[in-house]
């Protein structure tokens, strides 16, 4: 199997840990050192974000639909997502449909073409389609990343994505703000028919590799930071769209890299809503380490 296939598989992975936020939590809400500039919360805001963050947590499940551009050095890679999220259990879980396109997928077999994903607490599975399973998956459809083995191959970016899909909800994007001490309050807009207040901050790529972690050793979020900064990603804007009913509607981050830039947003709704999420029967399934391992 071609390695630019497994690459498009783990960009779900990737994905999925966007859904939820860019960053991890942190208990503290006081709104850090923030200078008195624009930039300062008042403490209303504070309250209201803080308020968000408990009730967006507590719901414990929604519906999502994203779409998220990234550069690449082969072009942008298109992605929209569409489909269920709980994280009830402490983990996410999810049901999701994954459709990639642009000129960085093109050249891969499932370019433009709707990949059925699901998440459980301990791995990612995606559903490559027939044309895979009748060659390099060896009569199985579904590539399975299970985030130790993915931490293990991709380093510190890799001990990220699995610490954000063992731990993140989208409440964590508003965490994210909270966290940083650098958010204001843009005004009032109406997003799908809903009236909301959005709210913008901008971060440092330094300070947000140790506002994203809970677990993450001192050294991996070093070599995080690093990793991130070599691909010229210096700072990150998360805008948040809040409702009427203090959750979360919507959710922006874009940030600028050397190889392309980045932009993702996603739409929640329906909170609350039923999800049952069962991993695909191992006799279908293909790890992916292994199929590294028959490339090499």
């Amino acid at each position: 199997m071609r390695q630019a296939s497994i690459a498009a598989a783990a960009a779900g992975v990737v994905l999925m840990a966007g859904l939820t936020a860019c960053g991890g939590g942190s208990d503290r809400a006081e709104g850090g050192g923030g200078s008195k500039d624009e930039f300062s919360p008042a403490k209303g805001v504070l309250a209201e974000l803080q308020q968000a963050s408990k009730k967006t947590d507590g719901q414990h499940s929604a519906k999502v639909e994203a779409d998220q551009t990234q550069g690449t050095p082969q072009g942008d890679i298109s992605t929209r997502t569409e489909g269920v999220l709980d994280w009830s259990g402490g983990g996410t879980t999810a049901e999701m449909t994954v459709t990639q396109q642009g000129a960085g997928a093109d050249s891969l077999p499932t370019s433009g073409k709707a990949m059925p994903a699901r998440y459980t607490e301990d791995a990612m599975y995606i559903n490559l389609g027939e044309e895979f399973a009748s060659s390099a998956g060896k009569g199985k459809h579904w590539m399975k990343y299970d985030y130790d083995k993915l931490a293990e191959q991709a380093g510190p970016a890799g001990a990220l994505i699995k610490d954000q899909m063992q731990n993140n909800n989208p409440a964590r994007s508003v965490d994210l703000l909270l966290a940083s001490g650098k958010v204001k309050k843009v005004g009032s807009e109406t997003v799908k028919g809903q009236r909301t207040d959005h709210y913008s901050g901008t971060i440092a790529v330094s300070e947000m590799a140790r506002m994203q972690s809970k677990k993450l050793s001192d050294k991996e979020l070093d070599q995080l930071s690093d990793q991130l900064e070599q691909q010229g990603f210096k700072s990150e804007k998360v805008d948040v769209w809040i409702g009427d009913d203090d959750l979360l509607v919507k959710k922006q981050e874009t940030a600028k890299g050397t190889n392309g830039d980045l932009d993702s947003t996603a739409y929640y709704t329906d909170y609350g809503t039923r999800v049952s999420v069962e991993a695909p029967p191992a006799s279908d399934t293909l790890p992916f380490e292994e199929a590294l391992a028959r490339r090499n």
